[in-house]
């Protein structure tokens, strides 16, 4: 009979907490939404908090919590929290992330949640990073075009042309640039690729490259066609004939790069907008150094970004009220808070006029120059392709950028292989 008393009055408490932590209302009819922002750069969690409390000072009826998350986990947290009837209301990701939640109806189709005011400020363009189906589940916030950075002193010494966002560097004259630049130890380029699909298809739809194909009957298939050799030939190129490009960088992530870069050993990287941020706080003193866009192809600065969103779980009991705050958050000035906090560009059009981010001062307007032609990354909607981006592509491009095997080979198992692993997806 204690034994029963006993887990009775745990069962009691149980359920009391459970009461207390879920359903997002309290006993006094106060709305409690959860948000778990990935923010981890001290301005931009400075930034994400201050928010979160200025809404709480204005609206006493429905309180954020704030809840700090991480990139390197968020999958399969997410993941565990969907099954587990324990998901934040308001969900910060990247839209490469958000295919399998919104087809599985983890997601909130947010169509007809979202106000007038912010499904036309951010253009339909960006809006296709998060459509999946018939449905749109995320708000693409924050994006990151893939940037040269450049060692100033070094480019103006040699005399070469200098690209600018009007005129670009085609990839032909950026080849051989970097040869004009290498020699004596030294490289034009260094390219970090410890992630390397991801870099390539983006950049290769300035080629018109495309890879992804989707039939008439919905299904998706992979042809490497010529679009898609410009980007991956030029880096081989650089790395393999010319030596323009050093070859130990070729397994490196973009932080690695940077000490040989401020000790003048690469002339360039190509990196993410957002390493800017990296470089300014460490470049030695007297270090100059400038953004310049990554080159064109036969479609221009064209490139794909995965933008960073904001989505609503399905099993929210305060969809509207999650939605709201989501407004509230990507309201012009706050998106241009969040942005610069990040060093990223905001994709709001009203947010990307504001004088903050069109400075000369660490390539802000270069890089909202190049918002115009970001675009939905090639692989965003495709079912599979994070196998087929871990088993098939990464190993390939590796082999492919370091000399192993030729063109020939690449193409061969980035078709034969990779369209058996996307067909198991689409049965």
């Amino acid at each position: 009979m204690r034994g029963f008393v006993k887990g009775t009055v745990l069962l009691l408490a149980l359920l009391l907490v459970t009461a207390c932590t879920s359903g997002g209302g309290g006993s006094d009819g106060r709305i409690t939404l959860r948000f778990q922002s990935l923010a981890w750069q001290e301005e931009s969690v400075q930034a994400n908090k201050e928010l979160v409390a200025e809404w709480n000072a204005t609206h006493p009826d429905v309180k954020v919590e704030y809840i700090q998350g991480s990139w390197d986990s968020v999958h399969d947290q997410l993941l565990t929290s969907f099954e587990g009837g324990e998901a934040p209301d308001i969900i910060h990701d990247a839209s490469d992330d958000l295919a399998d939640f919104a087809y599985g109806g983890y997601l909130a189709d947010l169509t007809n949640l979202l106000p007038r005011r912010l499904k036309s400020d951010i253009p339909q363009r960006s809006w296709e990073t998060t459509t999946f189906g018939d449905g749109v589940y995320g708000v693409p916030f924050l994006q990151e075009p893939r940037v040269l950075i450049a060692n100033s002193d070094w480019l103006k010494k040699s005399g070469v042309r200098i690209p600018t966002p009007e005129h670009p560097w085609t990839w032909p004259e950026f080849r051989r640039i970097t040869k004009e630049l290498s020699g004596d130890g030294k490289y034009g380029v260094a390219w970090p690729l410890k992630e390397p699909v991801s870099a390539t298809l983006n950049l290769s739809l300035s080629a018109g490259g495309q890879l992804f194909h989707r039939g008439a009957d919905g299904k998706v298939t992979v042809r490497f066609e010529k679009g898609d050799e410009t980007v991956p030939r030029t880096i081989h190129d650089q790395a393999d004939t010319d030596h323009s490009a050093s070859p130990t960088t070729l397994g490196s992530g973009g932080s690695d790069t940077l000490p040989g870069f401020f000790g003048g050993r690469y002339a360039m990287v190509p990196l993410g907008f957002s390493y800017r941020q990296q470089i300014a706080q460490q470049a030695p003193k007297g270090f100059r150094w400038q953004v310049l866009p990554a080159p064109a192809g036969a479609d221009g600065l064209t490139q794909g970004v995965s933008p960073q969103t904001l989505s609503i779980a399905e099993d929210s009991p305060h969809k509207k009220e999650a939605a709201a705050f989501v407004d509230f958050l990507l309201r012009p000035e706050n998106m241009v808070r969040l942005a610069l906090g990040d060093w990223m560009l905001p994709t709001g059009t009203e947010a990307l006029k504001d004088p903050a981010l069109r400075t000369a001062k660490d390539g802000w307007a270069t890089g909202t120059d190049l918002a115009a032609h970001l675009r939905s990354a090639p692989a965003q909607s495709v079912r599979g392709y994070p196998e087929w981006k871990d088993k098939v592509a990464t190993p390939a491009f590796q082999e492919y950028y370091s000399g192993a095997i030729g063109l020939d080979e690449l193409r061969k198992r980035l078709e034969d292989d990779g369209n058996l692993v996307l067909a198991r997806y689409q049965r």
